[in-house]
C-alpha cells in the first residue's frame, strides 16, 4: 500500500523493503528528527567553531537523518542486486552531500541539508497519509461477524469470512449489516451512506436488496446472504480504492522511471566536476571539491521526484472525499485531456425510471372519479408505468375492483356498469380527434402515452417519461464550456433520445442502439475527437466503458459496470464528473508547475556555483526549500476545487 519517499524516487512501486521503508515509519523517526533538531538549535548557543558545536551539528546530521542515510545506502545496494545494474535513489545522492560538506568542514550545512531534507520526506508522507485516510475510514466500517441462523432456528454468532451463499441471518436494530443480501422476514430503514453517500436512511421491508458495511436502524429482520463477501459491492469499493494508490499518472510514472538515470548521472558528473574545476576554472582542489558538494546538492532531483507523486495522490483524496473513486493516478490525470465524452441515456442522464408528465381528459367534470378508477386499476398492475401512475395521482374514494390484464385489450375492469380500459394507443379504434392531437404532440416529445377507455371510447390520455437527471443540464453546460463533445447513446427511439437531448442541451444523440453497438460508436467517436470518456451504468454498458479512454460508472450501477470502469460517481451524481474533469485540469496544471520551477531551479542553481556566486549554505536552502514548495503546492490539490 505505503509508498516511501525512497521508493518513488527510485521507482520502486510495490516492492516491500525490510530497511528504508520500515525506518520511516513509526514514532522512532519522528522522535529522532525533533532531537536532532533541537541539537541543531543548541549548536548556535554554543562556541563559534568550537568542538562541542561541530559535534552537536554532526549529531543532529546522523539523528535526524538516519533513515534518510539507510534509506540511500541500503536501498540503493539492494535495488541494484534486485534489477541487476546499479540502481540508485535520491536519498543516496544527499546522503553523499551531506558526508562531503563533514569533509569540508561545513557541518551546520550538512545538518540543514539532512534536517530539511527529512521534513521534505515527512511532509510527503503526510500527503500519502491523506489520500489513505479514505481507505482507513472504509476499512474501519467493514463489518467483522454475522448473526447466523442454525437449522434448528438458535442464532449463532460467526465471522463474516465463514458465510456462504444462501445462508439466514438475525440482523437486529442498530447492527451493521455482515454483508449483502436479501430481506427474508421483517422491515426496517437502513443508513445506506456508506455506499450511497445518502444521509437520509431507506425503507427496506421483504424482498428488498441489503448491502454490507450499512447500518439497520430500529426494526429486526432476517436475510439471506446473495454474495461471497468477497464480491460485495463494500469490498469492490475498498479494492477501488486500494487500486488508486499503486496505479501513478504517465507523468509520475515516467519521474519515477527517469530517476536513476539522473541520479546515476549526477554521480558521475560530480567527480568530472571537481577534477575539471582547477584545469578549466583555475579552482584550487579544496574550492573545487567545495563547488562539487553545492554541485551535488544543487543537481539532486528532490523536488522533480516530489513534483507529481504528493499532487496526485492529494487529487485522489480530494475526489474520494467527495465520492469520486478512482482506480488510478493514470486515469485522473488523463481526464484532463479528453475531447469527447459519452453518456448512457437511461439511468446516467435520466432517472431511470418514468413519470407522469402530462394527461388529459375530455370532459373535466368526472376527472377524480377517472382518476379513482384508473388508480384502483393500476394498483393491481406491477410495471414501472403503473408505479409512475401510482405515484402521480392521489385518489379521493377507495375503490376496490376485479381487474383483469387481457392480451392485446390492456388492463379491462368493470365499475357501474361501464367497461373501462388502460393500454397503448394501438388496441384502440375509436379515439377522438383531440385525443389524437395530444397523443401525437406527447409523442414528438418522446413521451409514452397510455389511453383511457370507457365502452370502447377513448376518454382520456397519460403521458409519462423517464424525465432528465436533475444535474444532467450543468453538466453538459460545462463540458460545452470546456470545448468537450457530448453524445448521448441510447436503446430508445430516436425521438425520445432527441426529446431528452434537447432539454439538457447535448449535442450529439445516437438512438435504437443495441448493446453490443455501444463500444463501436465510443471507438467512432476516438477517430473523430481524440480521447473518450464514457459514463454508462448497466451491464450493456460494460463493453463501452471498457472501450473508452476513461470509463465512468454510476455507483447504483450493475457490479459489472463497477468492475471495469475506471472511475465511479459513488452518488449518482452527475455534477461529481466535471468536478472530476475540473480536478484533473487543476493537478495537469499543478505537477507542470512543479516540474518547470524544481527544473529552473537546479539549473539556476548550477549555473550560479559554476560562476562562483553560491555558496554551501544558499544552495542547500533553495534546493531543499524548492522540495518543500513543490509538495506544498502538490498538497493544494486537497483544498476544494473550484468550478
Amino acid at each position: 500500500m505505503e509508498t516511501t519517499h525512497a521508493q518513488k524516487c527510485s521507482g520502486e512501486q510495490g516492492h516491500t523493503h525490510d530497511h528504508g521503508h520500515n525506518h520511516s515509519h513509526g514514532k522512532s523517526p519522528v522522535i529522532l528528527f525533533f532531537t536532532g533538531l533541537v541539537l541543531f538549535i543548541v549548536a548556535f548557543f554554543t562556541n563559534e567553531g568550537s568542538l562541542i558545536q561541530h559535534i552537536l551539528f554532526i549529531s543532529a546530521t546522523f539523528l535526524s537523518g538516519y533513515h534518510i542515510i539507510l534509506e540511500g545506502i541500503v536501498e540503493t545496494v539492494e535495488q541494484s542486486k534486485a534489477k541487476r545494474k546499479f540502481a540508485p535513489n535520491v536519498h543516496i545522492l544527499m546522503t553523499l552531500a551531506a558526508f562531503g560538506a563533514i569533509i569540508i568542514g561545513s557541518y551546520e550545512e550538512a545538518a540543514l541539508l539532512i534536517l530539511i531534507f527529512a521534513a521534505a520526506h515527512f511532509l510527503e508522507e503526510y500527503a500519502e497519509g491523506r489520500s489513505k485516510r479514505e481507505i482507513t475510514n472504509l476499512l474501519k466500517m467493514n463489518p467483522t461477524e454475522a448473526r447466523l441462523i442454525q437449522p434448528d432456528g438458535s442464532v449463532k454468532t460467526v465471522d463474516v469470512s465463514q458465510l456462504k451463499i444462501g445462508d439466514k441471518l438475525q440482523v437486529l436494530n442498530g447492527d451493521q449489516i455482515p454483508t449483502d443480501g436479501r430481506i427474508l422476514t421483517g422491515a426496517t430503514s437502513i443508513d445506506e451512506s456508506s455506499i450511497n453517500g445518502e444521509s437520509i436512511p431507506r425503507e427496506k421491508s421483504v424482498g428488498d436488496e441489503v448491502f454490507g458495511s450499512t447500518i439497520n436502524g430500529n426494526g429486526t429482520f432476517t436475510m439471506e446472504v446473495t454474495k461471497d463477501s468477497s464480491d460485495t459491492v463494500f469490498a469492490k469499493i475498498v479494492q477501488l480504492v486500494n487500486q488508486s494508490q499503486s496505479n501513478l499518472s504517465k507523468t509520475a510514472t515516467k519521474i519515477q522511471q527517469l530517476e536513476p538515470y539522473y541520479v546515476t548521472i549526477v554521480l558521475i558528473l560530480v567527480p568530472l566536476f571537481i577534477a575539471a574545476g582547477p584545469f578549466i576554472f583555475n579552482w584550487s582542489w579544496n574550492d573545487s571539491f567545495y563547488r562539487g558538494m553545492v554541485f551535488l546538492i544543487s543537481a539532486s532531483p528532490c523536488a522533480l521526484a516530489a513534483s507529481a507523486v504528493p499532487a496526485t495522490l492529494s487529487g485522489i483524496s480530494n475526489l474520494a472525499k467527495r465520492g469520486v473513486l478512482f482506480k488510478g493516478g493514470s486515469y485522473l490525470a488523463n481526464l484532463a485531456t479528453i475531447k469527447s465524452v459519452a453518456f448512457d441515456k437511461t439511468g446516467t442522464l435520466t432517472q431511470g425510471k418514468p413519470v407522469v408528465t402530462d394527461f388529459y381528459f375530455l370532459t373535466e367534470t368526472n376527472e377524480q372519479e377517472y382518476i379513482d378508477i384508473i388508480v384502483a386499476m393500476e394498483k393491481t398492475a406491477n410495471h414501472p408505468l403503473a408505479n409512475a401512475i401510482l405515484a402521480k395521482f392521489t385518489p379521493v374514494g377507495k375503490l376496490e375492483l376485479t381487474v383483469e390484464n387481457e392480451l392485446g385489450k390492456g388492463l379491462v375492469t368493470v365499475f357501474d356498469g361501464a367497461t373501462y380500459q388502460l393500454g397503448k394507443p394501438e388496441i384502440f379504434v375509436n379515439t377522438n380527434k383531440q385525443i389524437i392531437e395530444h397523443s401525437e404532440q406527447y409523442a414528438k416529445e418522446g413521451k409514452t402515452v397510455v389511453y383511457f377507455a370507457k365502452n370502447q371510447e377513448v376518454i382520456g390520455l397519460i403521458a409519462m417519461m423517464d424525465v432528465p437527471n436533475e444535474h444532467a443540464k450543468p453538466v453538459i453546460s460545462y463540458l460545452k464550456a470546456q470545448g468537450i463533445h457530448t453524445t448521448m447513446i441510447t436503446g430508445d427511439a430516436e425521438l425520445t433520445g432527441q426529446a431528452v437531448g434537447r432539454q439538457i442541451g447535448i449535442d450529439e444523440v445516437v438512438g435504437n442502439v443495441l448493446p453490443e453497438n455501444k463500444a463501436a460508436i465510443v471507438q467512432e467517436q476516438q477517430e473523430r475527437y481524440g480521447s473518450v470518456a464514457m459514463l454508462g451504468d448497466g451491464v450493456n454498458d460494460a463493453p463501452a466503458l471498457v472501450t473508452a479512454d476513461i470509463g465512468v460508472a454510476m455507483g447504483d450501477g450493475t457490479d459489472i459496470a463497477i468492475d471495469v470502469a475506471d472511475a465511479v460517481l459513488m452518488q449518482n451524481d452527475l455534477t461529481k464528473f466535471s468536478y472530476a474533469h475540473a480536478t484533473a485540469k487543476r493537478l495537469d496544471r499543478i505537477i507542470w508547475q512543479n516540474i518547470i520551477f524544481s527544473m529552473f531551479i537546479v539549473v539556476l542553481l548550477i549555473t550560479l556555483n559554476i560562476f562562483g556566486k553560491m555558496d554551501i549554505t544558499i544552495g542547500v536552502i533553495a534546493h531543499e526549500g524548492s522540495t518543500l514548495l513543490v509538495i506544498l503546492n502538490g498538497l493544494r490539490l486537497l483544498i476544494p476545487t473550484k468550478i
